[in-house]
């Protein structure tokens, strides 16, 4: 029997998850008594739903079940920044080449185009926003960072501007940044609304379970899940379950979880925005450096700042924590947005990417019918819906071109073990936000 010691909790308060329309709405019933399915999926963020999605179309007569241990939306799905990004960027590494590059943007804008059929098909209200997105830079020294982006944006065939200046204030309504790349594909969500509405459009073979954290897992033929009054029985299990996969047994030594931090900000008066934001349209921004800030203007007209990155061993934040990233929040909300200072901060919270060492996913059939998706590497919204899609594809059979790229890049490499892997973690996040200055 493989215990479960580490769980999921609710860091903070989450803006997404508080400001979206279905907040407080059930979904899924607590898992009580015992169960039997076909399969069963655990972890419903944007990699799981899309598992169970595609499985429910493969498979119509099968019995789907699909569990988590928050409510929909309040883990690592509803706590990022909101970006699915269609074109390849630093975070999404692995080889760096044209056809790699390309092959990722396909795989992207696939998910982007599943994620809207979805999204209008189920009226999903969302705040999707088909903005493009800006990588900034205000440090002169991490201008080199577009520079090298727009290589690779100029190598691939890429569309792309670039805003300096006065056009760039126009834009996103500050005059803190002194260069950004423009690409017009990224789509801007409230990632906690979308992944919500997509589990709440799950079809009826798929029976979803929230806030019911597996205990313990007895591996066989079939697999038993077990929970607090209850279990699970089935012969397929798919572990879609981020940074506690370890948790699992069938994973060691290959992935970094890394905290990091928001702010959303109270909306913004129709005075204030008349007089800072006039004809300003909404926007995001991810950082030239790769410890900087991420921004955004919402459509509800809030501020969304994203910094602050440390390892946590116990995979949950802390008050002690959070008080840190608020800190450091206003100062680069402040810095930003000085004639804003006065504005106060609705919420706060922590949340996680499941990083590895390589920017390579873990892809793979771990067991006799147990299966393993982890580690997007912070672009989850689109990865996590292209694997968990072509990892139900994979279950059933079906072989392609994309999963033969897809198995090509998710080896990820060795990580040492802890305290081995705090130390490193601590001194790499330390020498990485030293360096990123005023793009904090």
């Amino acid at each position: 029997m493989q215990k479960i010691s580490k769980f999921p909790i609710v860091d903070g308060n989450l803006g997404w998850y508080e400001t979206s329309p279905s907040h407080g709405r059930k979904l899924g019933d607590r898992l009580k008594g015992r169960k039997k399915f076909d399969f069963a999926v655990i972890g419903a963020g944007y990699t799981g739903v899309a598992v169970a999605q595609r499985l429910a179309e493969l498979h119509p007569h099968a019995s789907i079940a699909i569990v988590d241990a928050l409510c929909v939306g309040q883990g690592t799905s509803g706590r990022n920044a909101g970006f699915v990004i269609d074109v390849p960027h630093n975070l999404d590494a692995g080889e760096s080449n044209i056809e790699h590059d390309h092959k990722l943007y396909k795989l992207n804008t696939f998910a982007i185009n599943r994620l809207r059929s979805f999204k209008d098909k189920h009226a999903i209200d969302c705040a999707w926003q088909d903005c493009g997105k800006y990588m900034s830079a205000h440090e002169q020294s991490n201008v080199a960072g577009l520079d090298h982006f727009v290589e690779t944006l100029q190598a691939g065939g890429f569309e792309y501007k670039v805003f300096e200046g006065a056009a760039l204030k126009k834009r996103l309504g500050t005059d803190y940044y002194r260069m950004a790349v423009y690409t017009p594909g990224n789509v801007l969500i409230n990632p906690s609304s979308l992944i919500r509405g997509l589990a709440a459009a799950l079809p009826e073979s798929v029976t979803l379970f929230e806030n019911s954290p597996v205990l313990s897992c007895e591996y066989g033929s079939p697999h038993l899940l077990n929970f607090l009054g209850g279990s699970i029985q089935a012969h397929t299990v798919i572990q879609t379950t981020s940074s506690f996969n370890e948790e699992f047994g069938h994973l060691q030594n290959r992935l970094a979880p890394i905290f990091t931090y928001a702010s959303l900000t109270e909306p913004l008066t129709p005075e204030e925005l008349k007089k800072y934001f006039d004809g300003v349209k909404p926007w995001g921004t991810t950082s030239a450096h790769p410890a900087g800030t991420t921004v955004r203007f919402t459509p509800d007209n809030r501020i969304f700042v994203r910094n602050s990155l440390n390892y946590e061993r116990s995979l949950n934040s802390n008050a002690e924590g959070l008080e840190r990233a608020w800190k450091q929040h206003r100062k680069s909300f402040d810095a930003r947005f000085p004639f804003l200072a006065h504005k106060v901060f609705e919420y706060t919270w922590g949340g996680m990417l499941c990083m590895t060492l390589n920017h390579q996913s873990v892809f793979k059939k771990s067991a006799e019918g147990v299966y393993t998706i982890v580690g997007c590497n912070g672009v989850g919204v689109a990865k996590g819906t292209y694997l968990g899609y072509y990892m139900a594809e994979y279950i059933s059979g079906i072989k392609s071109h994309e999963l033969d790229f897809i198995f090509d890049n998710s080896k990820p490499s060795w990580v040492p073990p802890d305290p081995l892997k705090a130390l490193g973690a601590g001194i790499r996040l330390k020498h990485e936000s030293s360096n990123a200055g005023g793009d904090i």
